[in-house]
């Protein structure tokens, strides 16, 4: 073919490409809205919040005994996130139960309030009954001089390791059992009973006095795991903690002896130690006191009389 020829093609290719319009334009100069409307890219659009499901009516259902230094077990409203006892977080169980307390000086009106995964809140007022507890007034003045330093020195680390130990959590489950007494024999001291001196009270009781006689076994009133075992304690002696889980412990103190060490786990009815006067004691007997959290509770509550069990 002649160079003229050729040179008459390519003008007619030049000419029938511009009359098409093939001007070839590069895939990313592309505006993005022509793009998208070409359906050639996606479209960011925002994920809409999903709407919380609203959840049937809740109620709690409760037992327990609503007064000062007692205890209510109960089931949270379905659907509950967060519970609360006048405003303290109270644990709830994967099944939807929970233990709840009153320290013996509680008021007289408690709060329960659920909040639920649908945004909702369901309030439970309590009454809280009160104690007539029982008050020794003493004509005499309250000694005045307080601790030694050396007394100190030795009291607050004490003071420090049972604060430690009520603080561990276990996972045990006695919080959902009935309580029974760790001994029975004649009560020798009342939970929560107060001397008061001339008009300024002292300390109340905090446990429970049980006197058996020295030497006697006492068992576990529920199943726990021990987060405390010590020897010798400046008031308490040998002592005993145990962890019933949800924040509720038993304190046992002046034992004689102790059958059980720190990480064991006991079941209700398993021998715990003897019965001893050491420590701060006047005779043998088992004090026994119970906690929740920072409150402190009436064991007779959690066994009912001893003749009942």
């Amino acid at each position: 073919m002649s160079d003229k020829n050729t040179a008459i093609i390519a003008l007619a290719a030049a000419l029938a490409a511009a009359s098409v319009g093939c001007t070839a334009i590069p895939q990313s100069s592309v505006p993005a809205p022509a793009a998208q409307a070409a359906g050639r890219a996606p479209i960011d659009a925002p994920t809409p919040t999903p709407t919380p499901v609203p959840l049937p009516a809740g109620v709690f259902t409760l037992t327990g005994e609503m007064t000062q230094g007692g205890w209510l077990r109960g089931t949270a409203p379905v659907g509950t996130t967060r519970l609360t006892l006048n405003g303290e977080p109270v644990e709830v169980a994967a099944d939807g139960q929970f233990l709840a307390a009153f320290d013996r000086d509680a008021g007289s009106i408690a709060t329960l309030v659920s909040e639920r995964s649908d945004g909702s809140r369901i309030t439970k007022p309590l009454e809280i009954s009160p104690r007539a507890w029982r008050i020794e007034n003493i004509n005499a003045a309250r000694r005045a001089d307080g601790p030694t330093e050396a007394f100190l020195a030795r009291r607050l680390p004490e003071l420090a390791s049972i604060d430690a130990s009520r603080e561990m959590k276990t996972g045990a489950t006695g919080w959902r059992e009935s309580f029974v007494w760790p001994v029975k024999a004649r009560i020798s001291g009342l939970f929560g009973s107060q001397r008061i001196y001339r008009g300024e009270p002292g300390s109340y009781h905090s446990g429970i006095d049980i006197a058996p006689g020295a030497g006697a076994a006492y068992v576990a009133p529920a199943d726990g795991v021990v987060v405390l075992a010590v020897e010798d304690f400046s008031l308490e002696g040998k002592l005993l903690i145990i962890d019933h889980g949800m924040g509720l412990n038993s304190a046992f103190l002046h034992s004689q002896e102790l059958f059980v060490k720190k990480g064991d786990h006991v079941t209700q009815g398993q021998r715990l130690g003897l019965v001893g006067s050491s420590g701060r004691a006047t005779g043998p007997h088992l004090h026994w006191s119970l906690k929740w959290k920072d409150a402190r509770l009436d064991p007779l509550l959690f066994t009912g009389p001893m003749g009942d069990r």
